[in-house]
This record gives C-alpha cells, sequence and structure tokens, in this order.
C-alpha cells in the first residue's frame, strides 16, 4: 500500500468547526472527506512536528486533532531532515519563517513516503515552487515524493470514462 504523510493542515480542516467562509469551508469539507474515504486505502504515517503543531492553539481543538492522528504512525526522526530543510530555505523554495513548512517536506522525503497530503498551498503545495521543490529532492537522491491536496484524490476511483 502507498504511503501518506499526513502533515498538520490536513487534520486542522478535517476537525475544526464549519467555518462561514467559503473557500475554508471547502477545504474543510475535503480534508474531512479524505480521511473518511480515502485514508483506509493507505499508510498514513505523520511525524513529531505534527504532534506539536496540533498541540498549539484552542485546547478543544486541540484535543479534536490530536484524537485524529491517535492511530497514525509517528515516523522516526532521522538525521538529515535538518540539512534537507535547510536547503529548501537557502534555495529560496521556502522562506525562513516558513522552516517547519520545509521540515515537513523534508520529513516525508526522507521517510520515503509516496505522498505528502497537504492543504498549505502558500508553502507546501504551491505550483510555482513545486518543480524545483521536486528537482532538488531528485538532487539529494530523495526523488518519489509527490505533494498533493486532498481534492487531487478525490474523483477517479471508478475508472471514469471521461478523459477530462
Amino acid at each position: 500500500m502507498d504511503i501518506v504523510y499526513i502533515e498538520t493542515s490536513i487534520v486542522s480542516h478535517a476537525t475544526s468547526w464549519p467555518s462561514p467562509d467559503p473557500a475554508t469551508a471547502a477545504l474543510q469539507t475535503h480534508a474531512k472527506r479524505w480521511m473518511d474515504e480515502h485514508a483506509a486505502n493507505y499508510d498514513l504515517v505523520t511525524s513529531r512536528i505534527v504532534l506539536a503543531e496540533a498541540r498549539r492553539g484552542d485546547p478543544g481543538a486541540a484535543v479534536r486533532r490530536l484524537a485524529m492522528l491517535a492511530d497514525i504512525p509517528v515516523l522516526d526522526e532521522n538525521p538529515d531532515t535538518d540539512t534537507v530543510a535547510d536547503a529548501l530555505v537557502s534555495r529560496s523554495l521556502m522562506p525562513e519563517s516558513a522552516r517547519l513548512d520545509a521540515m515537513h517536506v523534508a520529513t516525508a522525503a526522507l521517510a520515503g513516503v509516496q505522498y505528502l497530503l497537504t492543504q498549505n498551498c502558500t508553502h507546501i503545495a504551491n505550483a510555482r515552487v513545486l518543480p524545483r521543490v521536486y528537482r532538488l529532492l531528485d538532487e539529494l537522491g530523495l526523488s518519489g515524493l509527490l505533494i498533493a491536496t486532498p481534492i487531487e484524490f478525490l474523483g477517479g476511483d471508478k475508472h471514469d470514462e471521461s478523459d477530462t
């Protein structure tokens, strides 16, 4: 089974109270739907970074986030994580202020997972930056990671006949 690294934005959106903002509500719906309908098709993993981020903020929300993560295995820490994250930041693929986002990418890539699931399109799943992120990971011998959002997994499960 393919392995999916669950990043913090997924559990945050999947467990938060419904938002009145349509864009945020859509993210919540997609995250919850993916966790409810698709997670069982993959081996899920997460990291200590995600657990630490999930503990932050509103105590009630933190309890919900941690409950969703409770049965997901936590990856072992890799001594090369900082080096890979530093490369992502030093090549201006992610700003220093988004170092934790670089750590998510580094952690997933070093673990050899197939997918990093995120809804952070500012720093992680950013279409303008992803080609350069993938190029860097290839240079480091860490190819094979696909960074994706839940909506990219939705649909197509029934082998639709349409090519569009």
